[in-house]
């Protein structure tokens, strides 16, 4: 009879009626004895030539002392089988198997080490923050308590100002993305928000770059996270940023890094351009704008553009200047490839992700320091970045680097053909 490794779930709650949770960890727990099973086969099978005279130089030698494991579903018992290498006396020399499924380090699985941030950031209160977890991991959950949470916002603060000081030598982000986005906590200086810098890499991956707080998303500020990001080694212009109307961003862009094209977000246009305009109207003036940037050539886009000044100049100047002194910019993507323009026409990456940041803020009872509200958003945006997807047609950013003329999103050379 076949060994095997011993992999026992240990309920965390009293509920032993719930058939679905019982088949549930029955599945888990067998999952994980088949897998860790496989994994020492695996590891044993490398060495199935290598003979000591009779017998194989790698045997199975009984278990590691069992541990538990904290999971979402409960604790998990399990034990590691151990192998004992006959063919060396040396330590050094010795074969030894070390499971990957289960590091001898493990004593909470990624999901609940996940899961303490995740809650906080997105809304749980600290009061709160034990009920919670007890109600997800059963009252036996140790060391998840709301003293965790102290000691996890103390540990992002760290993590945070090592981040900053990261070397930047020899990256290189081909598009970027910046906002100044501002939270609905108190904090100590009602006046500052946070800037956020996303970048696109040479491969397509997109990056969190810079997170700072800054004042009113002044030149200023915007000016000492550049000129921070360069002084790291950020060298080499992006070839377009994407941002909303904010000077304070162009003007600092321009001076740091002058060969940088710009993109305003067509997100923040449309709604800067409808506010200026009765809520009447709005419904349909958006769909006109809306024919604009999504206007599969430029042509088409200036006669959308030309058709929307002039249905709506005469009795909402304020809404066609608005749209009409950023046209340049606003059209901007057209001279990038088309299977990008998703990415380019908007502010989406950080958008999105400020979802979650302002559900969180909006929580926040308490006055949050400069250091905690940072900290905080730091961490929101790092768990983020974990999904975040490669942009379409990655492979033409090489041409993008070696300023291949587009138009209409298309090679020049190959319109022809």
């Amino acid at each position: 009879m076949t060994e095997s490794t011993v992999v026992e779930i240990r309920p965390t709650t009293q509920i032993s009626g719930d058939a679905l949770t019982e088949v549930i960890r029955g599945g888990a727990r067998q999952l994980l004895a088949d897998a860790v099973e496989a994994e020492v086969a695996s590891f044993m099978a490398a060495f199935q030539e290598e003979i000591l005279g009779s017998k194989k130089r790698l045997v199975r030698n009984g278990y590691l002392p069992e541990r538990e494991i904290m999971t979402g579903i409960g604790g998990i018992a399990v034990r590691i089988p151990r192998v004992r290498d006959r063919g060396v006396s040396g330590q050094e020399d010795r074969l030894a198997f070390r499971s990957k499924i289960v590091p001898s380090y493990l004593r909470k699985a990624k999901s609940v080490e996940k899961l303490i941030p995740w809650l906080y950031l997105r809304g749980v209160s600290t009061d709160g923050f034990s009920d919670a977890l007890e109600a997800l991991l059963g009252p036996a959950a140790p060391g998840l308590s709301a003293s965790t949470v102290s000691r996890l916002k103390s540990t992002w603060e760290s993590e945070h100002e090592q981040w900053q000081a990261r070397s930047l030598a020899g990256k290189r982000y081909v598009y970027v993305w910046a906002d100044g986005v501002y939270c609905n906590a108190r904090m100590e200086d009602a006046k500052l928000c946070m800037l956020v810098l996303i970048g696109a890499t040479e491969d397509g991956t997109k990056e969190l770059i810079a997170v700072d707080d800054g004042y009113r998303e002044s030149e200023q500020s915007w000016l000492e996270l550049l000129r921070g990001l360069k002084a790291r080694g950020l060298e080499i212009d992006p070839k377009l940023a994407v941002g909303d109307g904010s000077l304070g961003f162009w003007k600092a862009l321009a001076k740091v890094f002058g060969n940088t094209r710009q993109q305003r977000c067509w997100v923040h246009k449309t709604a800067n351009v409808l506010n200026k305009m009765p809520k009447a109207i709005q419904p349909k003036a958006k769909q006109a704008l809306h024919e604009i940037w999504m206007a599969d050539t430029r042509a088409n886009a200036e006669t959308a553009f030309d058709l929307f000044l002039e249905t709506y100049e005469a009795k909402y100047p304020k809404a066609t200047n608005c749209l009409a002194k950023d046209r340049r910019e606003l059209l901007a993507f057209y001279d990038f490839p088309a299977e990008q323009w998703p990415h380019l026409r908007t502010t989406n990456p950080i958008e999105s992700t400020f979802a979650t940041v302002k559900l969180r803020t909006a929580k926040t009872r308490n006055c949050l320091s400069r250091r905690s509200m940072i900290s905080m958003v730091f961490k929101l945006c790092q768990s983020a970045e974990k999904n975040w997807r490669r942009l379409r047609g990655y492979k033409l950013i090489a041409d993008v680097i070696k300023d291949i003329r587009f138009i209409d999103g298309v090679r020049e050379d190959r319109i022809a053909a």
